[in-house]
């Protein structure tokens, strides 16, 4: 074996005693270029009978430096050479016997292990069934809930009621005015592009305010909840969660869906359909607009022609089905925010489920909804 210069840092020399000495100088930090540990290694399979790594003008060097001494170390262990680290600097020495001071555990690296498709297929179908009925034990204690409110039994604070009302009523009527008018007026656009060719841009009345009272102001104002107010409850109740503030109330006997879920639940069924009713009035306004100033019809007509096909049923049917989606909104929230996990990932994670559920159950429900009042002939 010849001694060999495999670059300015790194010399491999050969002992008379039949062993290997590794020569190092230079800086060894992570800003310069990592040393390559493959001319060591390959002098290995020559079997040297020990291996001696001598400092010979090492300068700067951190965890770099020690990366390719275990990579060294961890070769020659693997074909029993006997190491020796003693011409090294003495903070080299002390690091690199506490990187062995302690054997590794075995069991600890992770390892992945993919589970056989029809395991993977039934652990899957058992999570979908405790899902499931956790979600049926959660609507059979809220429906318990709502009647002990009603015959007065239910514990929980007035004050927490009021403010709730006050949270998801006064405090969103801002995003709701915004988004109406703009539905409203979007709605007179899309109609006045087809009514226009037949001459017939009055009945854009009819559209905006059909459109808004029946079907738009609900399910705005539904959505806007669920992003808003939906999300608020699983954040508030799964922080509560994580605190263990939901386990302290079980222990002083105090039932969560009193306390937390049935004054949300009440505040939405509430609130909800008074928000739809503020949402058709500014749905209409803001289609107004667009038909008084853009396709030039008279107000009074504009607004009597929109009276004329409203009726307190089509009115009705966008408040039922507020109240509907209000109710969703709680009850997906709150669900979301007591199942929730004890960590910050899952507080998110939560409010981010109460959203999605809360906007398909709220497209469900209206589907629904529309398929009983137009199938029942109303």
């Amino acid at each position: 074996m010849e001694s060999s210069e495999y670059s300015n840092r790194l010399t491999l020399l050969p002992a008379n005693d039949g062993g290997l000495d590794i020569q190092l100088s230079g800086s060894f930090t992570l800003e310069d270029k990592p040393l390559s540990a493959e001319p060591v290694l390959s002098s290995l399979t020559e079997n040297p009978s020990c291996i001696r790594v001598i400092d010979s003008g090492i300068g700067e060097w951190d965890s770099s430096l020690l990366i390719f001494l275990t990579k060294i170390k961890a070769a020659s262990e693997e074909r029993e050479i006997q190491i020796d680290f003693t011409g090294l600097p003495a903070g080299v020495q002390r690091l690199m016997g506490l990187s062995t001071a302690i054997p590794e555990r075995e069991g600890t690296r992770r390892t992945e292990k993919r589970d056989p498709l029809l395991a993977r297929i039934g652990d899957t179908a058992i999570e979908r069934w405790e899902a499931f009925i956790n979600v049926l034990s959660f609507l059979g204690e809220a429906t318990v809930s709502l009647g002990r409110f009603i015959t007065r039994r239910a514990r929980y604070r007035s004050s927490d009621l009021w403010l709730t009302i006050q949270e998801c009523g006064p405090k969103a009527l801002g995003i709701v005015t915004i988004i109406s008018v703009l539905v409203g007026a979007i709605l007179a656009f899309v109609g006045a592009i087809q009514l226009r060719m037949f001459g017939a841009e009055i009945y854009v009345a009819n559209l905006v305010g059909l459109g808004m009272v029946i079907e738009m102001g609900a399910l705005m104002t539904g959505i806007i909840l669920a992003g808003r107010t939906g999300a608020s409850f699983a954040a508030q109740l799964g922080t509560m969660q994580v605190n263990e503030e939901i386990d302290a109330l079980v222990t002083m006997g105090v039932p969560p869906m009193d306390y937390l879920v049935l004054p949300r639940m009440v505040a939405l069924a509430i609130m909800t359909p008074l928000l739809v009713l503020y949402a058709d009035i500014l749905g209409i306004l803001g289609g107004s607009v667009v038909g008084i100033f853009l396709l030039d019809i008279p107000a009074g007509l504009f607004f009597s022609q929109t009276f004329d096909m409203l009726s307190l049923w089509f009115c009705a049917q966008g408040l039922i089905k507020g109240a509907t989606f209000g109710v969703i909104v709680a009850l997906c929230g709150c669900y979301h925010g007591i199942r929730c996990g004890r960590s910050a990932s899952a507080v998110g994670d939560a409010a981010t489920s109460a959203v999605v559920t809360s906007i398909v159950g709220i497209v469900l429900a209206d589907a629904v909804w529309t398929f009983i009042f137009m199938t029942g002939g109303m």
